[in-house]
């Protein structure tokens, strides 16, 4: 066997015995080992193959398939451009402590920075975006003892473990860099799995190390990482808020709640929180304390009362970055230690002015002459069936959710908050619904959809997800229009550098790409949503233009709406 062959086998079945299930891969010459060992493993049943050719939207696909399922992810591709191309999905990993693995092969050492074709220096591109940078070596020559086979062995562990979060630091991504020399292809009478009989002619001596330990185990045994407990005391008998942002685990029960739809207890969050913050009328229930979870990134309503130096904010988190963006946290730690108990009229008076700005926002979305990103995510978010996926978009799409939508039991809830961007969010949804056991559901915007529209190309003989993309169609980026840029004074510039129409006809790409497509107006939304099979997308035309008025109208009416709660 051939070393760059045994080097692949080796590496995959020791992904495999390390827990890994699906893997992505980009086709390549330098990456063909990789390529016919996992082909291999999934034609004996040992792990699950997802092929692309767009090496952006295949690691996005991985770290997908990784953010749902918990479990480290393999994306490999061949060496040059194709491994920078991983870049934007290794950055949302790492900020979100997502287990992806960039699997990069490589020219062999001695080849860089000598002109060689399609070679860089791989090593360190990532920079302190991965966990760990774990490098593999190809010998020169047949034979080579069974320490070569150890060393790759436990290479494959350690890189694993990194990215599980066991060696500290939290999960996230790690770079496998792989250089690999000819020949690059197996002998036709070369097996491709590892075969258990030591007699096997093809492995001679060095059978039991290319096969591995029995049973499937690991070479090297890496315990689960245990944080460190740091424990601090929160009193409840002052006022206390909490904010939940992305990724954040359940809060205490019974204090009111502002939650991202990401957080844990969104289900259990204040209906109109982020609005009530905002709200001048709520000035005597501003609460002393804030207790954060997870990372909050989407309401500035929420940036200014965390920044407010009238308010101790207390950060639970066990992440090694924390969020606190004003530097005003009094305390930090991993668990919690309530004292004393909340005042019941303080907590009656938030759930009472709940109810009442909750009421404004449905009756002033509902009243609108024209269909909105924020209608869009209300009439969604209540017609998914139960058990339903449903993954957000960034920019505006995940705050219309937050701001508009009821939140409500029974929907797993996701999204790439790690970085915010909008790279990669149709094969994040993919792969996240393939690793989803019921419906899968997406709301993007159309620069999203547009941004990844290779997340639709899939091979004839690859998985396809239940996954119903849900497009808010507005021709532009409608956020601008809600930020500075979108005032006034700036009308003469806004709409070719923020607005950025672009007519594209969303029925003739899904066409070109072979994926059901359907054009409904909001109010037909929750008539097409259920039964969810196959990859399809529903379009629904939406206007940005009066987003910023209708925003100020909503303000507006939750001020006037819990006026009486201040008196």
């Amino acid at each position: 066997m051939n070393p760059s062959t045994a080097l692949a086998t080796v590496l995959v079945d020791e992904l495999v015995r390390c827990g890994v299930r699906h893997a992505v891969l980009c086709p390549g010459s330098r990456n063909a080992p990789l390529s016919f060992a996992l082909h291999a493993a999934e034609q004996t049943g040992r792990l699950t193959l997802h092929v692309r050719i767009d090496e952006r939207s295949a690691a996005f696909l991985a770290l997908g398939l990784a953010l749902r399922s918990g479990l480290p992810v393999p994306v490999v591709c061949t060496s040059g451009t194709a491994a920078a191309n991983l870049h934007p999905a290794v950055l949302e990993a790492h900020h979100a402590g997502i287990p992806l693995l960039a699997v990069t092969a490589d020219r062999p050492l001695e080849l860089v920075g000598t002109g060689a074709n399609q070679t860089v220096a791989q090593t360190g591109l990532f920079g302190a975006a991965v966990r760990a940078t774990p490098s593999l070596a190809t010998p020169l020559h047949e034979p080579w003892d069974c320490g070569w086979l150890a060393h790759w062995r436990s290479t494959v562990d350690r890189a694993v473990a990194a990215a599980r979060g066991a060696l500290g630091g939290g999960p996230g991504p790690v770079h496998l860099n792989v250089p690999l020399r000819e020949p690059l292809v197996p002998r036709s009478d070369e097996p491709l799995v590892p075969r258990s009989d030591p007699a096997d002619p093809a492995l001679p001596d060095r059978s039991a190390a290319l096969r591995g330990r029995p049973g499937g185990v690991a070479w090297t045994a890496v315990p689960s990482a245990s944080p460190v407990r740091v424990e601090v005391e929160l009193d409840l008998g002052r006022p206390t808020l909490v904010v939940a942002g992305h990724g954040a685990p359940p809060a205490p029960p019974g204090l009111p709640l502002v939650a991202e739809p990401t957080a844990a207890d969104w289900s259990g969050a204040l209906a109109a929180g982020p609005w009530l913050l905002g709200s001048p009328a709520l000035e005597r229930l501003r609460p002393e304390q804030v207790l954060v979870l997870g990372r909050p990134t989407l309401h500035r309503s929420v940036q200014r009362l965390l920044a407010d130096p009238a308010v101790a904010v207390t950060v639970r988190t066990d992440r090694p970055e924390w969020t606190d963006v004003a530097g005003t946290a009094v305390a930090v730690g991993t668990a919690l230690r309530c004292v004393g108990s909340p005042d019941p009229e303080w907590l009656r008076q938030w759930w009472q002015a709940d109810e009442r700005a909750a009421a404004a926002v449905s009756a002033t979305v509902r009243d609108h002459p024209f269909g909105t990103g924020l209608v869009v995510a209300r009439r969604l978010v209540a017609a998914l069936p139960a058990g339903a996926l449903l993954l957000v978009g960034s920019s505006n799409p995940i705050r219309d959710v937050s701001l508009a939508a009821r939140p409500r039991r029974g929907l797993t809830v996701l999204a790439n908050r790690g970085v915010a961007g909008i790279d990669g969010t149709i094969a994040t949804a993919t792969g996240a619904a393939l690793a989803h056991s019921g419906p899968g559901y997406a709301l993007v915007g159309d620069l999203t959809f547009l941004h990844d529209a290779n997340g639709l190309l899939a091979g004839p003989d690859e998985a396809r997800p239940d996954l119903t993309v849900v497009v808010a169609n507005d021709d532009g980026g409608g956020i601008f229009g809600l930020l500075e840029q979108g005032a006034p004074a700036y009308a003469d510039a806004f709409e070719r550098v923020f607005g950025t129409p672009h007519g594209t006809d969303l029925a003739a790409l899904c066409a070109a790409h072979h994926v059901p497509h359907v054009r409904v107006p909001v109010q037909e939304l929750a008539e097409v949503l259920v039964p969810a099979r196959g990859l399809r997308v529903v379009e629904v035309r939406t206007e940005r233009t009066g987003l910023r008025a209708l925003h100020h109208r909503i303000r507006t009416a939750v001020a006037m709406a819990v006026a009486p709660v201040d008196r």
